[in-house]
């Protein structure tokens, strides 16, 4: 066969194979999406769905979606619905009815609640509690939940600025989680650079929003990313995808977060310490930013952190009364905080050199009254009451008395929330 030949063969032959593969890329192409739809019909009729609960926001970075609503399983169980203002909550009009009590609560996820069903809320708790405060008799009670996951009082002094103040409340509660609330205010130990901050120029706390030029928040503000979001929404297998890389970050930052403890033994008083006998603090590095919490703050980052939250709960108080309303700094509780068994209490403090489980609530306490700002202190008595009663009020299922509140921390919580307030309704 002369080359020609042979060249014109070889041709022919690829000429052959491009439709065949063509065939196999489609036909490969088409059992990718069966699959596909086979498990997306699957999860729907399993009942499966993982919404997007938040959207981009311009000035607080985040918030929550309005009207979205749908199953959240990441920790307990609830149907969550988010109202047509972006609040977990229920409608609410912007006009204050008439002889009506009307409280709004900043705070983070606790307040928000996601993990218990609506009814069992803390904001919902509380209401209830307060109507039957007999300083509020008379008149209704309306309870405002303005809780997002993950915010720090920065977001919160900007959410009271930009949406609280249309509810006209006459009380506002500042719920403080004291584990990641104070490391939430700086950049330096929040890691996140897509929400604002306040900072400190020429010894006064300003509003920082240079969030808005990362290059994360805006690729979550483009057309790339509104597209991801709609995949999300429309399709059951993306949110499960979601969901399982959502679990292993977190499995992996509660991994790191651990700290390195010695083996605790018992001392005479029936609590634990470390087998040296000795408190001796563990390396920072080793505990985990939210352990830090409760150990006096011996850097830089640490102390503008107590020295910027402390600022923005003073600006947060001031503006309050200046709008003629009441002021209330709640303090909450963290798990290892409240655990029932002390012996775990104390093995904990040891093995991250602290000395006092509520440092960080007690500081917060004594800034308060430095300053006259009405604070109530939640974990010491519910830790009273987990010891009492033998029980955990956070956490759910194999993670009992770690993560958030359950449905008994929020009742505890409302209640002693709502006699608080009530003590303040009191004294006016």
């Amino acid at each position: 066969m002369n080359p020609a030949s042979k060249r014109s063969q070889k041709v022919k032959e690829k000429s052959v194979k491009r439709p065949r593969l063509r065939a196999k890329l489609l036909l490969l192409l088409i059992s990718f999406l069966f699959c596909l739809a086979v498990i997306e019909i699957g999860l729907r009729i399993a009942g499966f769905s993982y919404p997007e609960f938040y959207v981009v926001d311009s000035r607080r970075g985040y918030s929550l979606r309005p009207g979205v609503e749908g199953w959240y399983r990441k920790e307990g169980e609830a149907y969550v619905r988010i109202n047509s203002d972006g609040l977990r909550d229920r409608e609410h009009a912007k006009i204050k009815p008439p002889n009506t009590l009307r409280v709004a609560v900043l705070g983070d996820s606790y307040a928000e609640a996601l993990q218990v069903p609506i009814e069992t809320s803390f904001c919902v708790m509380l209401e209830q509690k307060l109507r039957e405060c007999q300083a509020g008799a008379g008149r209704d009670v309306e309870v405002i939940n303005f809780g997002v996951s993950g915010y720090g009082t920065a977001q919160e002094l900007i959410t009271l600025r930009d949406h609280v103040w249309q509810y006209s409340p006459d009380i506002v509660l500042l719920a403080i989680t004291t584990n990641n609330d104070i490391s939430d205010n700086v950049r330096e130990l929040k890691g996140v650079d897509q929400i604002p901050y306040f900072v400190w120029r020429d010894g006064q706390l300003v509003e920082d929003q240079s969030f808005r030029h990362s290059r994360g928040f805006k690729l979550r503000n483009s057309f790339v990313g509104s597209l991801g979001r709609w995949f999300r929404d429309h399709l059951r297998v993306v949110q499960g995808i979601d969901l399982a890389v959502r679990n292993y970050k977190v499995s992996r930052a509660m991994r790191q977060a651990a700290p390195k403890t010695q083996t605790p033994v018992p001392t005479n008083n029936g609590a634990t310490s470390p087998a040296s006998g000795s408190p001796a603090p563990a390396p920072v590095a080793d505990i985990g930013i939210d352990n830090q919490v409760y150990r006096e703050p011996a850097d830089l980052a640490w102390n503008n952190a107590w020295r910027t939250t402390e600022a923005l709960i003073k600006i947060m108080s001031d503006e309050v009364r200046s709008r003629g309303a009441k002021f209330l700094v709640l303090t909450l509780s963290n798990g290892i905080q409240v655990t029932p068994n002390p012996e775990t209490r104390a093995a904990f403090l040891s093995s991250i050199g602290a000395r006092d489980i509520f440092y960080p609530d007690n500081r917060i306490r004594g800034f308060c009254e430095r300053e006259n700002i009405p604070v109530l202190t939640m974990a010491p008595s519910l830790q009273r009451f987990a010891e009492t009663n033998n029980a955990f009020i956070h956490g759910f299922g194999d993670n009992i008395g770690n993560g958030h509140w359950n449905v008994l921390g929020n009742h505890e919580g409302g209640k002693l929330a709502a006699l608080k307030v009530c003590e303040l309704l009191s004294n006016p």
